[in-house]
């Protein structure tokens, strides 16, 4: 049975925002709940940007029963992977055994602001794989030494280690991500509903879709999709176009653009009508639902919700969530 998640969207609203949120969307039904992690909005509209893993580590506490995920993070550039790791253990044994490590290659927006410069696509995923053998080795809760192309890591232990580890998953575009990766992590994220992503997934996974390495149920293949809410229409499309016209640039542009002013130019001429064309928008729930319906004909076993905008978040959550959810669960 396919599983819905709510995103508690970093880029559009405020640290104690997200926490309300958050309780309100666990109380909704939400099975899960997937953060993002970034330095800076994609565009200034948005106006926020808390640091994801703070905020989790309130959610996890204010929370009973949603399971968590970063959706997803930079483990080799604004942070070092010796870092991650030990913030995922302690998140998952504050969450009781909740969270997942979303993990991907990183966009230059958050990347940059550390000064180490933005490497080509082909390093990044080099670097990816070492940032992944690392969080495994410290996850064990052995001493760790490495000495990589990319990191070292001293004489590192992760003290307050969870048993088992934490569960990965790991943002894939392509069957080359898929080849490199699908033996380093449990879950496959994937921003498309590609059914054949998915089948190859499976293929190459090395749980072959039964339990997976560290005790957590067969791998899950993970997706997320905006929506925009509102009793208005046109107000739906109009704040899907202000804040989430930069969708459209796609993971081959939006990766390697640096700054806000950067997606502002790269989106000056995205039409509202091109944003309605890809994002569903408006007050009929139907029709939010049925924008969903191809990740789940793709074999996407869990799917989370972006409502565009902080405007309509509170009674989005407060009141549209479970009478959405119900639509969403009878596809």
């Amino acid at each position: 049975m396919t599983r819905f998640g709510y995103t508690l969207m970093t880029e559009q609203s405020g640290p104690r925002q997200l926490v309300d949120y958050a309780v309100k969307a666990e109380e909704a039904g939400f099975d899960f709940l997937v953060s993002s992690d970034h330095y800076s909005p994609w565009l200034v509209s948005q106006g926020h940007a808390p640091y994801a893993w703070s905020v989790l580590g309130a959610v996890a506490y204010a929370t009973s029963r949603v399971d968590l995920m970063t959706y997803v993070t930079c483990p080799t550039v604004r942070y070092h992977p010796a870092v991650v790791a030990q913030k995922a253990a302690t998140l998952q044994l504050m969450s009781e055994g909740r969270f997942t490590l979303g993990v991907g290659s990183g966009e230059n927006l958050n990347e940059h602001v550390v000064g180490e410069g933005w490497p080509a696509v082909a390093a990044r995923q080099d670097m990816l794989v070492e940032a992944l053998e690392i969080i495994r080795e410290l996850h064990t809760g052995d001493l760790v030494t490495y000495d990589g192309q990319y990191f070292r890591v001293d004489s590192a232990r992760i003290w307050d280690c969870p048993d088992g580890g934490v569960p990965i998953g790991v943002a894939v575009s392509g069957d080359s991500g898929v080849d490199r990766f699908a033996g380093l992590a449990e879950h496959m994220i994937a921003v498309e509903p590609d059914a054949d992503l998915v089948d190859s997934w499976d293929a190459a996974h090395p749980a072959g879709g039964s339990e997976s390495g560290t005790g957590t149920a067969a791998s899950r293949k993970i997706g997320q999709i905006p929506i925009s809410w509102d009793p208005d229409e046109k107000t739906a499309i109009a704040r899907a176009h202000e804040q989430f016209r930069w969708f459209g640039g796609g993971w081959y542009v939006n990766a390697d653009l640096p700054t806000p002013a950067g997606f502002a130019a790269a989106s000056q001429f995205v039409r509202e009508e091109d944003v309605a064309s890809s994002i569903a928008c408006g007050p009929d729930l139907d029709a939010l639902a049925e924008s969903v319906r191809p990740y789940i004909d793709a074999g996407f076993t869990d799917i989370a919700v972006v409502q565009v905008g902080d405007e309509q978040q509170d009674r989005f959550v407060s009141e549209v969530a479970e009478p959405l959810l119900e639509k969403l669960r009878a596809l």
